[in-house]
Order: C-alpha cells, then sequence, then structure tokens
C-alpha cells in the first residue's frame, strides 16, 4: 500500500543554520541521511545539564519498571504468568531501551561526580598548592 510505512517517523525544525551544518556533516560523512541521523542519535555522546524535570522523568520510568518486574516475579513465584510469551519479550526490549538510555546519559552526566586528575591537581583544598 502506498503511503503506508512499518515504522513510525521521527521528525524535528532546526534553524537554517544549523541546518546547514547538519547537512555538511552528513556530506561529509558519506552516508544516507537517515543512516547519519540514526546512528547521531544512538551513538554520540551528549553532555547532560542537570535539571530536576530529568531526573523526575527518570524516576518514574524506573518505578514503572520495578512495578512492572515485581508484577512479574509474583507471577513466576505463583506460577502463574499471564504475559504471554510476545508480551515478556515486549517489557524486556522496553526496559532495556529505558536502561540504556538511562546509562547513556549517566555516562554523559559523569563529569559532575568524577574528577579528574587535573583538577584533583588545581583542587584548592589539596596540598599541591
Amino acid at each position: 500500500m502506498s503511503g503506508v510505512h512499518k515504522y513510525p517517523t521521527i521528525s524535528f525544525r532546526v534553524s537554517p543554520r544549523e541546518r546547514d551544518e547538519i547537512e555538511a556533516k552528513i556530506t561529509a560523512s558519506g552516508m544516507q541521511k537517515k543512516d547519519y541521523f540514526i546512528r547521531s542519535c544512538i551513538y554520540n555522546r551528549v553532555c547532560v545539564v542537570g535539571k530536576k524535570e530529568v531526573v523526575y522523568r527518570l524516576v518514574e520510568e524506573l518505578q514503572m519498571m520495578q512495578m512492572n518486574l515485581i508484577d512479574i516475579v509474583s507471577q513466576f513465584e505463583q506460577q502463574e504468568v499471564t504475559l504471554s510469551t510476545e508480551g515478556i519479550k515486549e517489557m524486556r526490549n522496553d526496559c532495556l531501551s529505558m536502561l540504556k538510555a538511562i546509562m547513556w546519559m549517566l555516562d554523559g552526566a559523569r563529569y559532575l561526580w568524577q574528577e579528574t586528575e587535573e583538577r584533583k591537581e588545581k583542587s584548592p583544598d589539596s596540598s599541591n598548592c
């Protein structure tokens, strides 16, 4: 069928300057646009700026995952699993995707809690002053 796609579309708006920069990087990469965007979104590092709204969203996602896992454990213990094999696979994929996203974001925010050797050496309370 024409106009029917198997997977959903992701779109966003950019300024003319941002578009020029993106187009230049795509041309330089030699990749198709869709491949460039997919790889950029999945594999590029992101510098995370701490905002409580972001943290609250993550906490909500983790709480939802916890409730689902508690429910599944309870079903396994009672040997009354109501979730289909497909449902378990879907839940596993959802949890795995969210955990990967959280780990990716935490990796981008590592600078917030890990001191580098350079910062330790320059620290005013260190014995190097």
